[in-house]
Order: structure tokens, then C-alpha cells, then sequence
């Protein structure tokens, strides 16, 4: 038998939830998993949220590190996408990610080096920031959507009252569903929205690093 360390709790505990879903997770189901009774997990995680935490730390570890080199744009980019396809094959984990009181250790890490990118690549104390709280949480590869038109490509055409009261989201949601000629073809492509949405950034950094950005000065009643 294969002897019980916290890097296999983790491990079985990250694949449990890729196949059963993060809410089959419990500390007795992790025990069955291994075939040991619940306390010997107690040894390497001290409850549950240790262990969504190590968990956490598991995934966001397996982002690809950066690749340096004098294009920051695309090495923050390439670092980006590496965290949205890590995180792509844990469906689980952004919301656990979300869920945590405070960042664990590899996504400070990762935070960390995604700050070096940008300071690296010329970008001041004070701009840095702002792009920071700009990237949220896309900085990981993932977003909260306004709406989830997953479903739109065959959703058929909208209800007639409510397009009548919201023609503009009709009209998106129409085009959505029935441009099938469009880069994303029927309904939105995830990834191509959140390619897009990153590269308008990116860009928008760029020229704001370019004109040496630096954010207005407050005046003394602010």
C-alpha cells in the first residue's frame, strides 16, 4: 500500500472533485477514497479548509511558469492563458478560490510573478496597481459574465414580451444565436470572449505605459 503523505491527500482530493464535483467533497468520502478511516487524514490537514486550501495550492501550482523575455505583453499573456487552462480542468476551483478569507501561498506566489511581469516590462508602482484591480480575477484565467448565454445557440428566438421590453439584449441575443458566420459561431465561444476582453487590456496597458500613465492627483477634500 502506497503510504498516506499530504501530497497524495491533496492529489486524491483535487481528482474526487474534477469527477464528483467539489460539493461531493467531504473529509469521510476523501477517507473511502483511500481507504483509511477519516482520522488519518487529520495527520496532513488539520480540517476541511486546510484542505481546500492545499487544494488551491495544487491547481494554481500547475500553472505553466513565465517565460522571460522582453515582450511583457506576451509573456503576461501567455501566463494568463496558462491559468485559464489549469483552471479549465478544474472546474471547481474558482469558486473554492473565491471562497477562500484570504490567498494561499501559490496564488500569492502567482500574484507575485504577474506583478514582476508588469514591473519588468516598465510598468510604474502606481500603474501596476491600477492593472491589478483592472485584471481582477481574469489574472487566473477566469471572469463573472453579465449574462449566461452558454445556451443562446439553441435557445430558439427570445420571448416576444420580453424582447419587446429589452430590444437591445434581444437584438445581441439574436445575433448571438443565428450569426452562424461569426468567429464564435453560434451562441459565444468562452474562450474567445475572454481572449478578446484580454487583449483589449493588454493593449490598453500598453498605451498607458507608453504615455508614462500616472493616476490624477486627489484633491484635499477627496
Amino acid at each position: 500500500m502506497t503510504r498516506l503523505n499530504r501530497d497524495r491527500v491533496l492529489r486524491a482530493a483535487v481528482a474526487l472533485a474534477d469527477e464528483s464535483g467539489i460539493e461531493s467533497l467531504s473529509m469521510r468520502r476523501l477517507a473511502q477514497e483511500l481507504d483509511v478511516v477519516p482520522m488519518a487524514l487529520y495527520k496532513h490537514v488539520a480540517n476541511k479548509e486546510q484542505l481546500l486550501d492545499g487544494m488551491v495550492d495544487a491547481v494554481v501550482g500547475g500553472i505553466d511558469p513565465p517565460v522571460p523575455g522582453p515582450d511583457w505583453r506576451g509573456v503576461a499573456r501567455q501566463r494568463i492563458l496558462s491559468a485559464r487552462r489549469v483552471l479549465s480542468r478544474h472546474r471547481w476551483a474558482y469558486r473554492v478560490i473565491e471562497s477562500r478569507t484570504g490567498p494561499t501561498p501559490a496564488v500569492l506566489e502567482y500574484v507575485d510573478s504577474m506583478i514582476g511581469v508588469f514591473r519588468d516590462g516598465g510598468f510604474s508602482v502606481d500603474l501596476t496597481h491600477h492593472v491589478m484591480h483592472a485584471m481582477g480575477s481574469r489574472l487566473l484565467g477566469f471572469s463573472q459574465e453579465l449574462f449566461d448565454d452558454s445556451g443562446s445557440g439553441s435557445a430558439g428566438p427570445p420571448d416576444p414580451a420580453l424582447a419587446a421590453r429589452y430590444p437591445r439584449i434581444a437584438e445581441l441575443a439574436a445575433a448571438a444565436a443565428h450569426d452562424a458566420e461569426s468567429v464564435v459561431g453560434g451562441g459565444c465561444d468562452d474562450q474567445f470572449e475572454f481572449e478578446f476582453a484580454l487583449d483589449l487590456l493588454l493593449d490598453g496597458f500598453e498605451r498607458l505605459r507608453v504615455q508614462g500613465w500616472s493616476p490624477p492627483a486627489r484633491s484635499a477634500g477627496a
